[in-house]
């Protein structure tokens, strides 16, 4: 199921979202903006992972054995 969400931009910012659709090969604003959420997901979630090794190679981490010492 969709939803709507109406957002108010600058002109500015409206020429630069039509440009990158025209110029980025994007068959609307919609996908455009979905695509700028996604790549923002998964840089969050690219972030945590990094973070999570981060941990584990400053000898923070925890090997876990099975999935009983995730609780």
């Amino acid at each position: 199921m969709r939803n709507i969400i109406n957002i108010s931009l600058p002109a500015s910012m409206v020429q630069d979202v039509r440009a990158e659709v025209k110029n980025g090969g994007f068959a609307s604003i919609s996908e455009y903006i979905r695509h700028i959420i996604r790549s923002y997901k998964e840089e969050h979630l690219y972030k945590g992972v990094l973070a999570s090794v981060n941990e584990f190679k400053s000898d923070k981490g925890k090997v876990l054995k099975s999935l009983k010492d995730l609780r």
